[in-house]
């Protein structure tokens, strides 16, 4: 890892927080609501997102076991306005079924404990790949764990804080290394909103075609080589 990479992902947060402020993420009023939120958010926008969870809270069967017993077909129309609503409807009793019949409805088990043990119970569920289980960790289980996500993964390739074809597990390892400077009891907040700062970025800056480097809060940190051209299209 290069001794200048942990200065300027430190500097990068620092430019992002003074433009945009604390974002105060993940959305969600329980840690259960963050970890459907995570499956959902899946290949679609957030404010799809909480049009299907206000449906569910509509209903009145936001909670691990009511909506466990709900039968599919109405879990998969309640969760429509998120796109793809049947394929999200399995991967949502998926998620279900480990959580209520192997941990009793408590999140706080199935989340807890070691932090690689905890990963790998949620990626062996169908549906859940590294950056929702992160996702969960993070935000609902106040896990130790950096999200990685295709916004990340942009930046920091434009910046050359990574290679192009760098893994997300490569990326997550450069960022646990160089942000790690906080103590334990601020990391958290600190990494949940390193996360949220990219994400504001890559949407309305770093955009895989026309970027607005030029008004982007990470723009003085390009490489001397200047703007970026565009690259595939991403979510």
């Amino acid at each position: 890892m290069s001794p200048q990479l942990a200065p300027a992902l430190r500097e990068a947060y620092t430019r992002m927080r003074r433009r945009n402020g604390h974002q105060h993420w993940w959305p969600g009023e329980t840690p259960f609501e963050v970890c459907v939120g995570a499956i959902l958010t899946q290949n679609t926008s957030w404010s799809n997102v909480e049009r299907a969870i206000a449906n569910l809270k509509a209903a009145r069967v936001l909670a691990p076991r009511a909506l466990y017993t709900l039968p599919p077909a109405q879990l998969a129309e309640r969760l429509r306005p998120a796109g793809y609503f049947n394929v999200k409807a399995r991967r949502l009793r998926a998620f279900l079924a480990v959580l209520v019949e192997d941990f009793g409805s408590e999140l706080s088990r199935l989340l807890g404990g070691p932090l690689g043990e905890a990963r790998a119970r949620l990626l062996a569920i169908h549906g859940i790949g590294p950056e929702t289980a992160d996702s969960m960790l993070l935000y609902a289980g106040a896990q130790p764990t950096f999200v990685v996500d295709a916004y990340t993964k942009r930046i920091f390739a434009r910046h050359g804080w990574c290679a192009p074809n760098a893994t997300c597990e490569e990326v997550q390892g450069l960022c646990s290394a160089s942000l790690d400077q906080r103590p334990a009891a601020g990391r958290l907040d600190y990494w949940q909103d390193y996360h949220a700062q990219l994400v504001m970025v890559g949407k309305d800056f770093c955009r895989p075609r026309q970027p607005r480097c030029e008004v982007c809060p990470l723009g003085p940190l390009l490489p001397p080589n200047g703007r970026p051209v565009s690259t595939p299209a991403q979510s």
